[in-house]
């Protein structure tokens, strides 16, 4: 019932927060990136960022008042660690949204379907990976709807509501033609370079990275594909209920949002 009543907020939401914008505007490619949390203080992608955002109903954090936390994991591939971080998960009773590709789908199925039976969201990370913003609108909707049918066959769910375009690269018209289709795009406030699997750095690293980066709000990503995140899951979150933040889904930001009206992004910094 909450996921059905969060998919009617972000229609409503997306519907009303679509304005009409020259066709360049639209194209104009962003990579998304953002001024790194410190002592607290929460990222900062720059008012131009925000703006966009804010016009499509999409997000990289939540309220900056509230120390609740958004675990969110990319899967491209699977490299032997999902498992664990998913025993991980199980074991602190974090629910989390993992954005998956539509090679994920099909050469890790098994682990798919452990995702979805624990609770957890599936997130649309496009189906063959490619420049989002490169592509025709038709081709935008082709790669999240080629996703969703590989999702649906495999595994009987029927479709995602989450979207996130690969290497953070997007434009307004992708923006859009997801709200359109009932998409609601999703970035990130918390992130480091963890994706490169010959860099091995160790548990330390990874927990390191993401403790000093911690901010209420935050919406975290992290690569299954690096052993480091995987060692260093159960210490971070165990760090972060030490610190009194709790960990909450994407459909409990898009519902939280939604009922406050103070909390509008562009004061989220």
């Amino acid at each position: 019932m909450k996921r059905k009543i969060a998919y009617i907020v972000c229609i409503f939401v997306s519907s009303i927060a679509i304005l009409l914008a020259p066709q360049s505007t639209l194209a104009k490619e962003y990579h998304w990136g953002f001024t790194k949390a410190k002592d607290g203080k929460p990222a900062d992608a720059g008012a131009e960022l925000e703006s966009v955002l804010n016009k499509y109903g999409a997000f990289y954090k939540g309220d900056p008042n509230e120390k609740v936390l958004y675990l969110t994991f990319d899967n491209g591939f699977e490299a032997g660690y999902t498992e664990k971080i998913l025993d991980v998960l199980k074991e602190e009773d974090v629910k989390v949204t993992f954005f998956l590709t539509g090679h994920y789908l099909t050469s890790a199925t098994d682990l798919v379907k452990r995702m979805i039976e624990d609770g957890h969201i599936i997130g649309n990370h496009s189906d063959k990976h490619p420049n989002m913003a490169r592509l025709s609108p038709e081709g935008m909707v082709k790669e999240w709807e080629n996703f969703d049918k590989k999702l649906k066959e495999l595994t009987g769910v029927e479709r995602t509501y989450y979207a996130r375009p690969p290497e953070g690269v997007f434009n307004e018209e992708l923006l859009e033609v997801g709200n359109q289709n009932g998409y609601t795009h999703i970035f990130w406030s918390i992130a480091f370079r963890d994706w490169d699997t010959d860099q091995k750095k160790g548990a330390d690293y990874a927990y390191n990275e993401l403790v000093k980066q911690l901010h209420p709000g935050a919406i975290i990503l992290m690569h299954t594909v690096a052993q480091h995140n995987a060692d260093a899951l159960q210490d971070f979150i165990q760090e972060a209920k030490r610190q009194g933040y709790t960990f909450a889904t994407l459909d409990d930001l898009i519902l939280s949002h939604t009922m406050n009206d103070d909390w509008p992004l562009e004061k989220a910094s």
